[in-house]
């Protein structure tokens, strides 16, 4: 009797560079890598979407879509290239109108898509109906996602059987057309027996005939168990990466599910040992100098108590080690529990688990609930749709009251459609106005991207790429034995940082200014454009107000002279991509404000005084 031929989707150049490396990682340094994947013989990859999108314009001077065509002309034509879409989000950072949305699937597919996999973090069936319909309308087929994970201990109301039942019974009903249909697990808690209970639940519900999948990661060391019980109940196909970027935060090594299928009734794809570790062979020549982060590689017993994607994870410690706080990272976990708990149970999978973590870290650095992360305040009000249990009231009250919003149940997606910053012809103004070409692709990379997108558009984004032999602390010899300094830093001057490019011998040296978060052109505020160094000439007040958190100066709201009120903001810090406001602690006027628009600031640094 035939083994039943289990689909392998690879994901080491997608799911597998966001889980270790924070998705950053050059094209031209990874795709020999892809041509010795597809000497493997593998066929289906996650090649794009997600945190993978706005991670090459952020941060590594790339063009997404560039990147998509180069990927697919080294596998051919016929091979399955997926990408990761949070339904009313798609890869954008926030909720976009439907004809972003729209504009999306026309691009993806433009660019080489094959399968979209589609999911909602808080499993609102509603969210998925668009942008299903405009993944079919562009000849892509549609995986439709019901996301998992094990509650925290100790809680209960959701992410049992029957409510993954019930989230799959909507989707029938809704009449949502899908190729494929995929249980995700972004933190890798689903324990075995509830993955083997729900695929022996959906396998019954949709007959034979369906694709079933299941991904999962390591993070939480059950991932290998979880795949060999979601095949003993029936599944077709499995996520697995290659070494270096398997296992701990990522997907299992597939070396490992052949391993582990030893014995069993299943073909893992035809794939053979081999050939599988010649292509790990050229995967780790390829990612020799770039800096793994030892979490990146460890399974953690933490995440079961408080569930943080592996996607997520890293990315985080990588701006938590930026800001020079790390070692709070255990008190940031821990935290996360009550945060899921009070939030409505959203699973934690981008964008809610980004919303979960802002909110941990929160609690963690200015006090339990002193400030309200806007993602997680907006997301228990009913912004992104409906939670899957109503959240804490306690919680909702207080987000309306920090974010000065009233609790909504109004379809997201009509809330973006009347804003103006989300249409095509907004955007395409904005192009204009800078000088720059008009097409779809530039329209969708600024819309998504915001400012970050024009900056990359201009040429002016910077490059943040973390390599073994740029690191200042662990920098390598060259055959002279003399030290070799070249390579991508980020330097300090005058509270400011700029990304610096050095090369060896004659080369040119690249100094550009490091973008933080740049606000829509409608939103620029006059105060913060015209901060300079000589606001800070007048005389110091006696009341200081000093930095909570490491993170960048956003906005200023005020000018020295200004009178305030006792609790009116005077300036907005960026931090762990969250907003941090700054407050009068007082009636009084503002004697000096002690920074400038995109400074990096110290925790404790001076920021206003006020008299």
């Amino acid at each position: 009797m035939a083994k039943k031929y289990i689909d392998i989707m690879d994901t080491t150049f997608r799911d597998g560079f966001q889980s270790v490396f924070g998705g950053r990682v050059l094209m031209d340094d990874f795709f020999p890598a892809v041509e010795a994947a597809k000497q493997a013989g593998l066929t289906h990859f996650e090649f794009g979407g997600g945190a993978r999108f706005q991670s090459l314009f952020f941060y590594l001077q790339e063009n997404a879509f560039e990147m998509m065509d180069g990927f697919r002309e080294i596998v051919g034509k016929d091979a399955n290239l997926q990408v990761l879409s949070r339904g009313i989000n798609t890869v954008m950072l926030d909720t976009g109108s439907r004809e972003m949305i729209d504009l999306f699937a026309k691009m993806f597919a433009k660019h080489g898509t094959t399968t979209v996999r589609n999911f909602d973090a808080l499993n609102d069936v509603n969210n998925l109906m668009h942008s299903s319909e405009c993944i079919k309308k562009y000849g892509m087929n549609h995986e439709v996602v019901v996301t998992m994970m094990d509650l925290p201990p100790g809680c209960v109301g959701a992410h049992d059987v029957p409510f993954y039942e019930k989230t799959l019974r909507h989707i029938l009903d809704g009449g949502i057309q899908f190729n494929s249909v995929c249980f995700k697990d972004a933190s890798g808690t689903a324990n075995p027996h509830k993955v083997y209970e729900t695929i022996s639940m959906a396998r019954k519900l949709l007959g034979e005939d369906i694709h079933l999948r299941l991904h999962t990661h390591e993070t939480a060391g059950v991932s290998v168990a979880a795949y060999l019980a979601a095949l003993d109940a029936g599944a077709n196909g499995i996520d697995l990466a290659v070494s270096p970027v398997s296992g701990g935060t990522s997907q299992p090594d597939i070396l490992t599910m052949l391993h582990a299928t030893k014995g069993t009734n299943f073909n893992l794809g035809d794939l053979e040992i081999t050939k599988i570790l010649k292509y790990e062979e050229r995967l780790q020549e390829c990612l020799a100098d770039y800096m793994i982060p030892p979490e990146a590689t460890q399974v953690s017993p933490l995440i079961p108590f408080s569930p943080m994607p592996g996607g997520a994870l890293t990315a985080n410690t990588q701006m938590m080690r930026d800001n020079g706080d790390l070692e709070r990272f255990d008190d940031v976990i821990f935290a996360m529990k009550e945060v899921v708990e009070r939030g409505g149970y959203g699973t934690s999978v981008t964008p809610v688990s980004q919303f979960y973590w802002q909110q941990a870290y929160a609690n963690v650095m200015f006090g339990p609930w002193k400030q309200i992360a806007p993602g997680y305040g907006r997301m228990v009000l009913g912004y992104f749709g409906k939670t899957p249990v109503e959240a804490d009231s306690e919680i909702i009250k207080l987000a309306g009251e920090k974010l000065k919003l009233e609790p909504t149940t109004e379809n997201p997606l009509d809330i973006a459609d009347r804003d103006p910053h989300k249409s095509i012809s907004h955007w395409r103004k904005v192009l204009e106005r800078e000088g720059l070409e008009t097409s779809d692709e530039n329209i969708f990379i600024a819309a998504s991207c915001d400012q970050k997108g024009i900056a990359f558009l201009k040429g002016e984004s910077p490059l943040m790429v973390r390599k073994n032999k740029t690191n200042e602390t662990n920098n390598t010899n060259n055959t002279n034995g003399e030290t070799t300094m070249a390579g991508n830093y980020t330097v300090v001057v005058d509270g400011k940082a700029y990304s610096v490019q050095v090369v060896e011998g004659g080369g040119d040296v690249k100094i550009t200014p490091m973008v933080t978060k740049v606000e829509s052109p409608v939103q620029i505020n006059a105060v913060a454009e015209a901060a300079a160094p000589t606001a800070m000439a007048t005389a110091a007040g006696s009341e200081k107000i000093l930095s909570e958190t490491p993170g960048s100066v956003w906005k200023i709201l005020v000018n020295p002279g200004d009178k305030v009120q006792e609790g009116e903001k005077l300036m907005i810090l960026e931090a762990m991509k969250m907003e941090i406001d700054i407050l009068a602690p007082k009636t009084g006027k503002i004697a000096t404000i002690n920074v400038k628009v995109n400074d990096t600031v110290a925790d404790q640094q001076l920021l206003v005084t006020m008299e």
